[in-house]
Formats: structure tokens, C-alpha cells, sequence
């Protein structure tokens, strides 16, 4: 069984000690790539950094809604060069946050739709941040419409009903440790109705836990837990559920 984390932050201080062990343990319960999606130029330099030293792990660059006050004059051309570099394979994780507001609400549509522009010019795939700002996120999608490389909405959270336009503007969905939760059973209905071919796993680690280790840092060994449970929702073995992800996330940004 072959599994796909397409979204994790393992560059980051909660890694420091054990890192080696953590990619040893993803390993062993068949990850065999990992996504370390940057949220600024410092963490998307060091993603790179981390893909470059150990082939299992690509690496995306781009500024998080919470950032977006440090994306400053020229910000545009720094992630240019950052994403020229070949194991840089989409460009986020980019969006709007309304949860948290940790920058002007103005500021962070500005600085999505200029990544947005920026990725379409670069043929580059999106990964897209979206917490409680559905309405206007998805009017900022309508539009300016997604770029022929495509994108993923990572971290699903929204209805089936704003699942289904996405899958029409093209979008792949991505589903995390959440879904293993009891209380989630909008998310397990969207996760049950995902188109095979637009399916995406993720742990967004050290983030969003899966059961049974809700509570605890997140890694992406435990990406099994959040297939095993997509799976028995669409009652169907693991290994298939797998298989397919994983060839969706590989299609998706350009792994051979």
C-alpha cells in the first residue's frame, strides 16, 4: 500500500529531535511521498531544504492568509525563484482565514489573488487555505477561475453542495484527520461522495490529529488512520482507496 501525504509542516521546530524517525515510521506505514507546504519565504525555503535531502518529501511555497502582512514589495519575485526550483511542486498554502484574522481581511484577498495570478503564469498547481471565509473564497475562485495545472482545496471543511462547484471549477478535494472524528458527519457525507479521480489524503502535520491520537502531534504515519477510515466510509478495501489517492496526488503535481 503506496499512500500520499499532501499536506504536511514537518520543516518546523516540533520536528527538530526526531525528524529521521518520523520520515522512518512514515515509511513503514507506506508513505511514500510527502508534500512540506511552505506559509512563508522562510518555511518555504525551508521546505525545499527538507526536499532536497530526502527523496520522499516535494516541497510548495507561498504565503498563508495568517502571513500575508510579511508578503512586502517584491514578495511576488522572491517566490518566482523559490519556484523555479525542481522539487517545488505547487504553490501555497495560499487562501483566506476569517477564523483566526491574524491579517486584514483586505490584505489577505490581495495577496491570495495575486498568488493565485502568480501560479497560473508559473503552470504551477494551488493549494488553497480556507477557514471560515467560504462566500468570499469562493467568489475570489468564480472570478478569476483556477489555471490549467489545477489545485487542491486542502483540509476540506465546507459542504457537499460547495464541494460539487469546486469539483466542476476543476478542484481536487482534500480530506484530514478530522474526518475520523464522531461529531464530523458533514464531512464524513462529502468524503463518502468525492469523485474516486478527485480524492486527496493529508495530515496537515503537526496539525489535526487523527483518531485514535487526537490530542498529540500529528505526523504523516498517521495518514493511515484517515484512509482507513475514508475507506470503510465508501466501503471499499484500503489498498484501493490508497492506490487511487495516491495516483491522484502524483497526477495532480507532476510526480513521475
Amino acid at each position: 500500500m503506496l499512500l500520499y501525504d499532501t499536506h504536511a509542516h514537518i520543516a518546523e521546530e516540533e520536528y527538530e529531535l526526531d525528524l529521521e524517525k518520523v520520515l522512518e515510521r512514515a515509511r513503514g506505514a507506506g508513505v511514500a511521498y510527502i508534500n512540506n507546504v511552505g506559509y512563508n519565504l522562510e518555511s518555504s525555503n525551508r521546505a525545499i531544504t527538507l526536499a532536497e535531502n530526502n527523496s520522499m518529501v516535494y516541497a510548495s511555497v507561498g504565503f498563508h492568509p495568517h502571513n500575508a502582512t510579511e508578503a512586502g514589495p517584491g514578495y511576488l519575485d522572491e517566490l518566482k525563484s523559490l519556484a523555479a526550483h525542481p522539487r517545488v511542486v505547487a504553490l501555497g498554502e495560499i487562501g483566506l482565514d476569517y477564523y483566526r484574522d491574524l491579517s486584514p481581511r483586505e490584505l489577505q484577498r490581495k495577496v491570495f489573488r495575486e498568488q493565485l495570478s502568480l501560479a497560473r503564469e508559473l503552470g504551477l498547481p494551488v493549494i488553497i487555505h480556507d477557514r471560515e471565509a467560504h462566500g468570499e473564497l469562493m467568489g475570489i475562485l468564480r472570478e478569476l477561475r483556477l489555471g490549467p495545472a489545477g489545485g487542491v482545496m486542502h483540509c476540506y471543511s465546507g459542504s457537499w453542495e460547495m464541494a460539487q462547484e469546486l469539483l466542476a471549477m476543476g478542484f481536487y478535494i482534500s480530506i484530514a484527520g478530522p474526518v475520523t472524528y464522531q461529531n464530523a458527519s458533514r464531512l464524513k457525507d462529502v468524503a463518502r461522495q468525492i469523485p474516486p479521480d478527485r480524492l486527496l489524503l493529508e495530515t496537515d502535520a503537526p496539525y489535526l490529529t487523527p483518531a485514535p491520537h487526537r490530542g498529540k502531534r500529528n505526523e504523516p504515519s498517521y495518514i493511515a488512520y484517515t484512509a482507513a477510515e475514508i475507506a470503510s466510509l465508501r466501503e471499499i478495501e484500503v489498498e484501493e482507496l490508497a492506490k487511487s489517492c495516491t495516483e491522484n496526488g502524483r497526477r495532480l503535481f507532476g510526480i513521475a
